[in-house]
């Protein structure tokens, strides 16, 4: 009986030590979502080009106008805005089903840890965009990204940053077959998102 407590008690100091430093309340539903608002926003990026007069799939360099690329910017922009604010309703929601904090000290830690190669990240492809160097800028975005969660993983579960490695790797190769970004973009930011969301959702629910 003594030896069941014992294991018990060491169960529940584990997990108290485990909320405090790390931020356990990611909703793999969020990654499912953001992979689905990605490939939706893949497909009408897609149809863009089409009404543009640019046939993607020819895989032929071509030269994106002003209007175009703020158009795909702004896209990009809503994209982020939904994946952003689903990630948060669906987190807040399991954070308050499990009776934990959505903002504390780790949760500032992780966003500042995840925010600094994104925000990176995020100048640098305006670099590209300012010197019209459109081509490199989705495998940018993958790389940054995959550094992004790499390194957030210190302080949320460890599953992220396998993610993160995919999407660097996803990014690296992405350099070497220019002007197919919008299919890579596609298949990082959407499929290995719904993929990643899936499996979190399985093992974390």
């Amino acid at each position: 009986m003594d030896s069941k407590n014992y294991h018990e008690d060491l169960s529940h100091i584990r997990s108290m030590m485990e909320r405090s430093s790390r931020f356990i309340s990611l909703s793999g539903l969020s990654g499912v979502v953001a992979g689905l608002t990605a490939i939706i926003g893949a497909i009408y990026v897609y149809f863009v080009f089409q009404r543009e007069g640019i046939s993607y799939f020819d895989g032929e360099r071509n030269i994106l106008g002003p209007a175009l690329v703020k158009e795909l910017v702004l896209t990009g922009t809503a994209i982020l805005v939904v994946a952003v604010l689903s990630g948060y309703i669906f987190t807040a929601h399991k954070s308050k089903k499990k009776g934990l904090k959505i903002w504390d000290a780790t949760t500032k830690r992780l966003l500042i840890t995840f925010a600094v190669p994104l925000v990176a990240g995020g100048i640098f492809c305006l670099a590209l965009l300012y010197h019209h160097l459109f081509v490199f800028i989705a495998p940018a975005t993958l790389i940054f990204y995959g550094l992004a969660l790499v390194a957030a993983e210190r302080y949320t579960l460890t599953d992220v940053k396998y993610l993160g490695y995919l999407e660097i790797i996803l990014g690296l190769i992405s350099l070497f077959v220019l002007g197919w970004g919008l299919l890579f973009w596609a298949i990082g930011f959407g499929v290995l998102h719904i993929v990643y969301g899936l499996i979190m959702h399985k093992k974390y629910k």
